[in-house]
């Protein structure tokens, strides 16, 4: 967005560009300029569609009503499916004169390589949690102190960190996620497979968080606890479940992606205090736990781990069964000796 408000901000001193003073860069802020286009994923598969590209192809070819550009946000790119990014490849070859396409996604590996070859990459790295912190501290969201603590919950992500700050629930489904994920380790196959439901209910506290949708997060954050009590044994307990919403197959798999990305943290934190490197562990208020599990697991082990959470992200984004990824993971999440 800072790279489509330089684009078409109003400042007469190039270097001055993105303002964020000018009209042009508050509409950009607000979403709602003429020359701005942004295309996310829609429905329940939650896909940007060929009609959706088709779309943006017709508007891209006429000429900027206000700034001097056209610019097109492609958000979540990597959820192009294949028909849409074939369609997108010869407005990427041929792009209109004044127009600049902006393709942000968290997996490029899901692009085609032809849609790939016909872009500039920029990759872009976790945010230092100084900066996280002080972007916080300006937004009034959180002062200096908790603005680190956050930086270092959301690992280098600026948005989760905002998600986060204006959230405390979705820290504390953060928090209870990953001190269930590492009471598992000395866990046997039965308790695993049921902390499933746990893990999904805090999982849509982050998703909703994540998507600052506060009806979801209010409505998830009573189900975890109803989740942790398991199956209810009185009348009431059975009516509540009978009149509770069942998430749809989109919410599931968001739920099960944000297990996922704590998990990741979880386990490259646990990877870390296996080898030794407590100071550089992110879960500070986790350190004492996660460095007494180290001791107790197989450092090789939770390396390979990581790489099966990312197989499990691409699976997830390819519409894999949230309840059965989740599953699996369990049961190859390693154990400690003692439980072995």
């Amino acid at each position: 967005m800072d790279l489509a408000s330089g684009l078409l901000c109003l400042d007469a001193d190039p270097s001055a560009r993105p303002c964020h003073a000018c009209a042009a860069c508050r509409k950009i802020e607000h979403r709602n300029h003429p020359d701005l286009h942004l295309l996310e994923p829609e429905g329940a598969g939650q896909q940007i569609r060929v009609g959706q590209v088709q779309a943006l192809a017709a508007e891209l070819a006429l000429l900027p009503l206000e700034g001097r550009f056209r610019v097109a946000v492609v958000e979540h790119a990597n959820r192009l499916n294949p028909d849409a990014q074939n369609a997108l490849l010869k407005t990427l070859e041929e792009p209109p004169a004044r127009v600049c396409l902006i393709l942000a996604a968290d997996d490029a590996s899901t692009l085609l390589p032809t849609v790939v070859s016909r872009c500039a990459r920029l990759r872009l790295g976790p945010v230092a949690a100084d900066t996280i912190a002080e972007l916080l501290d300006d937004a009034n969201l959180a002062d200096r102190s908790r603005g680190s603590a956050l930086a270092r919950l959301a690992g280098g992500r600026p948005g989760a960190a905002i998600a986060l700050a204006r959230r405390p629930e979705a820290v504390m489904a953060q928090g209870r996620l990953s001190r269930t994920l590492l009471d598992l380790l000395a866990a046997d196959r039965r308790r695993r497979l049921g902390a499933q439901a746990e893990l999904i209910a805090d999982g849509t506290v982050l998703a909703a968080a994540a998507t600052g949708t506060i009806d979801d997060i209010e409505s998830a954050d009573t189900a975890a606890p109803r989740a942790r009590r398991g199956s209810g044994r009185s009348a009431g307990a059975g009516a509540d479940r009978s009149t509770a919403r069942r998430p749809s197959p989109a919410e599931r798999r968001s739920a099960a992606a944000q297990v996922v990305y704590v998990w990741r943290d979880v386990a490259r934190d646990l990877a870390v205090a296996a080898r030794g490197g407590s100071r550089e562990i992110r879960l500070h208020d986790l350190i004492d736990d996660l460095v007494g599990a180290a001791a107790t697991v197989d450092a090789d082990a939770v390396v390979a781990f990581l790489a099966r959470l990312d197989a499990a992200a691409r699976a997830l984004d390819a519409y894999a069964n949230p309840e059965l990824v989740l599953d699996a993971l369990l049961l190859e999440w390693p154990s400690s000796r003692q439980a072995a």
